[in-house]
């Protein structure tokens, strides 16, 4: 087996590939990297660790027909690291050598025979502009949880009906939701899905570079493929197992009446919580004081450094006294994608939501909304 390609094409699929490699694999097999150049003169990098998979196809300039499995950290670090040069890739015996320029590297193969086979992609379900698909899962996935003892709250549930598809995520102390339009293969298309929130973000992320619609590959309840979902774009695929379905009610949780609106600038009030949580601790909050056409954001107390900012607000309700998790406004702020940020409460205790001031369509909600959490204020 053998292939030559240009070594920025080469280094960036490796990279992506790679990605999808477990950092402690269960058996020394799966740190490996599949390459493939197949009778048709494609070149297809894959690596799975029976949750994830992923794989990309390349045109090398040549190729013979083969198959090799390397070390896919090595590999991605070599590739990084090779001169601005074409790339000859060459399988002698049990060893593939890289040559670029004046650089050689010799890797030691592993048996490809012991390596997985890859899943079958799940049948095509609809499309969705690449750029708008990452943007969705970016400002959700923040709020997915990180605690693996509660699987349901490290995931993104994806909810299609139609043309609408609704991600939603939690950590029991934020919840986020967007809702987007896509093209369904079918119109009346409907499935439920809870994908992994770390694996579902890195793929939004890595695809949404393509410049090309993402393909959603998955079954409706009941169909073929169940407990599996694809992605795939400009020659890229991946896909992961399903959590378990299970997931709080969580239209219930979202306010839809409130007793006060501020909008403010967003840049202006990310630098403002930025600054005043200098002096927060870990679990202490940033208190933010509400009264017509200000806002004074404090941190700290009684013999603690202390810190105070007051900012400029477009206010409407009653004045009120509330308090969050700071790095959690921070993520929400980070996720809103608009130069107003608009804060709607109803009490110090009970959860506000964060949206983008943008003028929303008829239906008058936003479709991306953001529930914080207040922490409660000490009397």
């Amino acid at each position: 087996m053998m292939f030559r390609i240009e070594r920025d094409v080469l280094a960036e699929a490796v990279a992506w590939t790679a990605r999808s490699l477990p950092a402690r694999p269960s058996v020394p097999v799966l740190a490996g990297m599949r390459l493939e150049v197949t009778d048709g003169g494609q070149l297809k990098l894959s690596g799975f660790d029976y949750e994830v998979s992923a794989e990309v196809t390349l045109e090398p300039q040549t190729g013979e027909a083969g198959v090799v499995l390397v070390s896919g950290k090595l590999l991605a670090e070599i590739t990084r690291a090779l001169p601005a040069q074409p790339v000859d890739f060459v399988v002698e015996g049990a060893k593939a050598v890289v040559t670029c320029g004046s650089a050689r590297f010799t890797l030691l193969t592993m048996p490809v025979e012991d390596y997985p086979s890859l899943p079958t992609m799940p049948p095509a379900a609809g499309r969705v502009g690449s750029d708008v698909f990452a943007s969705a899962v970016g400002q959700v996935a923040v709020a997915a949880g990180k605690d693996d003892t509660l699987p349901m709250l490290t995931g993104v549930r994806m909810e299609i009906e139609g043309d609408t598809v609704t991600l939603a995520a939690t950590d029991r102390y934020r919840l986020a939701v967007r809702e987007l339009k896509w093209q369904p293969g079918q119109p009346d298309f409907s499935a439920v899905a809870m994908i992994p929130g770390k694996t579902l973000a890195d793929a939004a992320k890595a695809l949404g570079s393509t410049g090309a619609e993402v393909e959603i590959a998955m079954s409706s309840v009941g169909g073929t493929g169940e407990g599996m979902i694809g992605f795939s774009s400009a020659g890229r695929r991946t896909t992961t197992r399903l959590l378990d379905p299970e997931f709080p009610k969580y239209r219930s949780l979202l306010p839809t009446e409130f007793s006060a609106r501020a909008d403010l600038a967003t840049g202006a009030f990310v630098e403002a919580v930025k600054r005043v949580a200098l002096v927060a601790e870990r679990n202490t909050p940033v208190r933010l004081a509400f009264r017509n056409g200000e806002v004074v954001l404090e941190a700290g107390s009684g013999d603690e450094a202390q810190a105070v900012e007051v900012l400029p607000v477009d206010f409407e309700g009653d004045d009120i006294n509330i308090a969050f998790n700071h790095q959690f406004l921070l993520e929400g702020l980070g996720a809103i994608d608009s130069d107003v940020a608009r804060l709607q409460m109803t009490t110090s205790t009970k959860p506000a939501i964060l949206t983008g001031g943008k003028p929303v369509d008829d239906g008058g909600v936003p479709d991306y909304r953001y529930l914080i959490m207040p922490i409660r204020l000490s009397s």
